[in-house]
């Protein structure tokens, strides 16, 4: 892998880019994305079309979003599968990750975008510096929520986009899932959802020897921050999950009707309120 290279301001135009560097932990654990080998099982399982919940569903729905936007920053870019496709519709997309496994995947993998390591909580760029902010499943994984939502409102213009997606906040608690119930007569099938108002972490082992950590927080938890750092909401999203992925789990046989993923489109309105 190569490494990812340095980027300044002559890179990005009218993108002023300030040399902020985020320092991960020195001593990664194992459900913690500073881990190369949760980064590389990501980069395995989830990119370059090896996900059908990303070639059906979420990709198309970004382009649908951001096509169009002339400078967008995409926060937790991972190894940059997201930028990629951006940059591919014309826009000139700078893509941040705190993870030097990821952004050197990034820049190995080419396409286009500009990437620099760094946290969500302390983006390098000036105020008022891109059109659109996208942040595609990542701040389930973000301990500094507050930091990081401000972040995006500082950087982000007047007018702007901020396409927010999550693991749907409500049905996907922790402790949610598909219950077919045989003990009751008649059984009974039905969707479990987990503690919902309380915030929590939690670590889910997703293959052997690989952990990752989720952070839980209620749906009123994002939105208030967001409204707080004056991001209004313009349209929320709850897509059925995409049939190719259901017809893989064909006992979850009321699939559709469980959304897996929640989109909200915001504007930055104003400042603080």
């Amino acid at each position: 892998m190569t490494e990812h290279p340095e980027l300044d301001s002559t890179e990005l135009d009218s993108t002023e880019f300030d040399p902020i560097e985020f320092d991960p932990t020195d001593e990664p654990t194992a459900a913690e994305w500073s881990n190369p080998a949760l980064s590389e099982w990501w980069q395995r399982e989830f990119t370059d079309g090896a996900d059908l919940e990303y070639t059906e569903q979420i990709l198309p729905l970004i382009l649908d979003e951001l096509r169009g936007f002339p400078v967008i920053l995409d926060v937790g870019t991972g190894e940059g599968q997201v930028a990629r496709a951006l940059t591919e519709t014309g826009s000139r997309v700078i893509g941040i990750d705190p993870f030097p496994a990821q952004t050197a995947e990034a820049s190995r993998r080419g396409g286009g975008p500009s990437y620099a390591l760094a946290g969500a909580a302390a983006i390098p760029l000036a105020d008022d510096s891109v059109d659109a902010v996208v942040a595609c499943l990542v701040f389930e994984h973000i301990d500094d929520v507050d930091e990081a939502i401000a972040e995006v409102a500082r950087v982000l213009r007047p007018g702007g986009r901020f396409l927010f997606l999550l693991n749907h906040p409500l049905l996907q608690t922790p402790g949610s899932g598909w219950i077919d119930d045989q003990i009751l007569d008649p059984p009974e099938q039905y969707w479990r959802i987990g503690p919902y108002l309380i915030e929590q972490s939690t670590v889910e082992q997703v293959q052997r020897d690989v952990w990752v950590r989720f952070v839980h927080r209620p749906l009123s938890r994002y939105l208030n921050t967001l409204i707080a750092h004056g991001l209004s909401l313009a349209y929320m999203h709850e897509p059925a999950p995409p049939a190719e992925f259901l017809a893989q789990a064909p006992d979850f046989v009321d699939g559709a009707t469980v959304p897996r993923l929640l989109a909200l489109r915001l504007h930055k309105t104003g400042g603080i309120v």
